[in-house]
């Protein structure tokens, strides 16, 4: 027979986001090592007035994490962490919208530059990551795509 697939079931107990992603995930090496870093001056920039403001880890991570995984546009950061469960396990299964994204990468990018290296060189020390060079030439070739 198969399994029923009921969608209507309420949890007795919410799920954790600890449970969504196994062990060796990239979203979690991520979250580990955006935790390690310092970002005091990150978080001294704010004033502490208006509403609350989402954790500059949980962003660092989330533009991170988006980086590696090829997700670039804030919009599509914001889609992802509804619909993607590692993208929602980096953000902590809370949604900033776009414009706080983009304004986050606008406000903090030349701090940005700065943890993006040294996240990428913990990386390459813990073997997660290795570094190579990428060559590209600029040779034309003649092809025959064309339907004319």
């Amino acid at each position: 027979m198969f399994k029923q697939c009921d969608r209507e079931t309420v949890y007795l107990f919410p799920p954790s986001v600890q449970d969504w992603l196994p062990e060796g995930h990239l979203a979690r090496f991520v979250v580990e090592i955006v935790e390690q870093c310092n970002l005091e001056r990150l978080k001294a920039s704010y004033a502490g007035r208006g509403s609350e403001a989402y954790s500059p880890e949980m962003l660092v991570a989330l533009l991170f994490y988006g980086y590696a995984t090829g997700v670039f546009s804030s919009r599509k950061l914001e889609r992802s962490t509804y619909d993607s469960v590692a993208f929602r396990y980096v953000a902590a299964n809370s949604h900033p919208d776009h414009d706080t994204i983009a304004t986050f990468r606008r406000r903090f990018l030349p701090m940005l530059k700065g943890l993006f290296v040294q996240i990428l060189m913990i990386a390459t020390e813990a073997g997660v990551l290795k570094l190579g060079t990428v060559s590209l030439d600029g040779t034309k070739m003649k092809a025959n795509a064309s339907k004319h």
